[in-house]
């Protein structure tokens, strides 16, 4: 099954609302636009719709943190994923590779044990 990137959003300001992409540039530090978090990106499946993830894809979420400890390419970026660590959805990345992420691009695992 093929992975996806359904929407795309940054959080510019805290507790207010996000915006929503359909391109994003993807910095070492984040998606441009989005203000300074715990890590440069955060991604959740589609029954995760209310956290405040810049990534979202289009399987479940407990399907995307089975990427977790692997190297993704999604559209031009690579991400490095790891649990969140705590009771939050979703997986955290680095940016190992910046680039641009699109809705629609796919998410192809490129290694294992990142």
């Amino acid at each position: 099954m093929t992975i996806s990137v359904r929407s795309i959003h940054t959080f510019p300001e805290r507790g207010h609302d996000g915006v929503t992409h359909d391109t994003a540039e993807v910095r070492v530090d984040g998606l441009v636009g989005d203000r300074p978090k715990k890590a440069a990106v955060s991604v959740v499946g589609h029954d995760s719709p209310h956290t405040r993830a810049n990534l979202v894809l289009d399987v479940p979420t407990a399907q995307v943190e089975s990427l977790a400890g692997r190297v993704v390419r999604v559209g031009g970026v690579l991400l490095a994923v790891e649990s969140t660590g705590n009771a939050c959805s979703g997986l955290y990345a680095a940016v190992g590779q910046p680039g641009t992420v699109h809705v629609g691009d796919a998410v192809e695992t490129v290694e294992e044990g990142a």
